[in-house]
């Protein structure tokens, strides 16, 4: 049950469909544009798998005589399995800075959440529910790596799936037999797909009347016959020195456009079939959404541990580190990150079952996406103000310091009171890397915009809100007085 780096690695040579710069990618593994960030994949393998990481990372399943799987498909029946399955996904995300948003842990999230939910599945149509218990389980005991797909292309977004120029511009049903579905069209953003072993499709938009054919969600392999990647433009392939790029060059989980060619899916891979209510139902009426977002807050919550190291390394290079000014920002980005930090431990606290399982709490969730989605890029301009020239002041690459001048020009140029010469070029270039390249760029828009837009997360936490609560307090105050009885205060001698 335990995958090492190896085994990963090795599962990625299976022919799959990735276009990239006009060309068939071929093995992904040996590949420029992708192969660093598969490695960075097994790095999380072989740390699981290491001895000393056993206890931590992976459970015992009950039901596998003893046989141990990865704790990303935990499902907790307690606030201390929820606590201990956290402190896993947090050590994996330690490894990669945060810098990997679809590591395996998070689809992993979504459909053990699903899994929780069983009984929804149950009451919909009891074969799908067959289907998703086993593909859990197959999922777990074979430790796969999972992406998913779950908005539909921008294309005219006045008009419904349903509406559009193309019928199968969006992913459907073309075609269903004793066999199963046979499926048209595109779907979006498969991050981490070009490097993942299968990919959940479903929709997690609102569907219309008419979309039925859309309403769907079922679990492939990405080298099943008719799916095509198309990868976006590879921030790792033009990074082809770690000193120069060390997140681009390692950490480029990549997204993608699946294009479903008259994919056939078997049965037992369909979850949900051209069924609405269902589909949205599958995130919403299980704890689905909750737990694959909450995997999500963990991950930022060390993202912004990471951020706020760089803001201080960036004074403590530059010698502002005791001006008061600094403090002042230091300190501001101190309390963001211990918001988060509170958030997701809240969550846990304010906990509650969902029948046998434990899950976090839903509101605080919706709370911290609403403010993080606000803040990471208000993040990025402090970092941007700390380090001023600091950032784009730096050796064109690592070969200048091959260039014996140069060399010692850049001894001359690139001076700080507690770092060589060296040391403050590959601090600066961590820095650029983090937040001005392109690669910093692309993390900026997923963060804004990975739990959907501003508009969704705030409906989701206007949605989950106890307003009653709130509101019962302002009753309360209004019952406390009457206006007769004021009347009578005021005007004592006519009453």
């Amino acid at each position: 049950m335990i995958k090492t780096g190896a085994t990963h690695i090795e599962m990625l040579k299976d022919g799959r469909q990735v276009y990239i710069n006009g060309l068939l990618a071929g093995d992904i593994t040996a590949h420029t544009a992708f192969r660093q960030t598969v490695r960075s994949i097994g790095m999380l393998y072989d740390f699981q798998s290491s001895i000393d990481n056993l206890e931590l990372m992976t459970f015992e399943v009950p039901e596998a005589g003893g046989e141990r799987a990865n704790r990303i498909w935990q499902l907790p029946h307690s606030y201390a399995d929820l606590v201990e399955r956290r402190k896993a996904l947090e050590a994996w995300t330690e490894l990669h800075g945060g810098f990997l948003g679809r590591a395996p842990d998070h689809v992993a999230s979504c459909i053990s959440g699903m899994y929780m939910g069983i009984d929804v599945f149950r009451a919909y149509d009891a074969a799908r529910a067959a289907a998703l218990a086993d593909y859990y389980r197959y999922a777990r005991d074979n430790e796969l790596y999972l992406t998913y797909v779950i908005i539909n292309p921008q294309a005219d977004r006045s008009k419904a799936a349903s509406e559009q120029q193309d019928p199968f511009l969006t992913a459907g049903v073309v075609d269903q037999d004793s066999d199963g579905l046979t499926i048209r069209g595109a779907k979006m953003l498969a991050t981490g797909g070009v490097m993942a072993n299968e990919v959940l499709v479903t929709c997690i938009q609102p569907l219309r009347e008419g979309d039925e054919r859309y309403a769907v969600s079922f679990a492939v392999p990405m080298n099943i016959k008719g799916l095509k990647i198309l990868s976006r433009k590879s921030y790792e392939e033009s990074a082809t020195s770690v000193f120069d790029n060390p997140l681009a060059s390692r950490f480029d989980e990549n997204d993608a456009v699946l294009y479903f060619d008259d994919v056939k899916v078997p049965w037992d891979r369909v979850f949900v079939n051209q069924d609405i209510a269902m589909t949205l139902n599958q995130f919403h009426a299980t704890p689905a959404h909750v737990y694959q977002n909450y995997q999500a807050q963990i991950r930022l919550m060390v993202k912004m541990r990471f951020l706020v190291g760089i803001a201080k390394r960036i004074a403590e290079t530059n010698g502002v580190i005791n001006f008061p000014q600094v403090k002042e920002t230091l300190g501001t980005l101190a309390a963001h990150n211990t918001m988060v930090d509170a958030l997701v431990h809240s969550m846990e606290v304010k906990g509650r079952m969902h029948g046998a399982y434990f899950i976090p709490d839903a509101h605080t969730l919706y709370s911290a996406q609403v403010l993080t989605q606000q803040l990471y890029a208000q993040v990025m301009v402090t970092l941007r103000e700390l380090a001023g020239g600091g950032l784009i002041m730096l050796p064109s690459s690592v070969s200048d310091f091959a260039n014996g001048e140069l060399r010692d020009l850049i001894g001359k140029t690139q001076q700080s009171s507690v770092a060589s010469s060296e040391g403050r070029v590959k601090f600066f270039k961590l820095a650029w890397d983090a937040v001005g390249s392109e690669f910093a760029s692309r993390h900026t828009q997923y963060e804004m915009f990975y739990g959907g837009a501003a508009f969704v997360t705030k409906g989701h936490s206007f949605r989950t809100f106890d307003w009653d609560r709130c509101t019962q307090l302002v009753d309360q105050m209004l019952d406390s007085y009457a206006l007769e009885d004021e009347i009578v205060k005021a005007n004592p001698v006519a009453a």
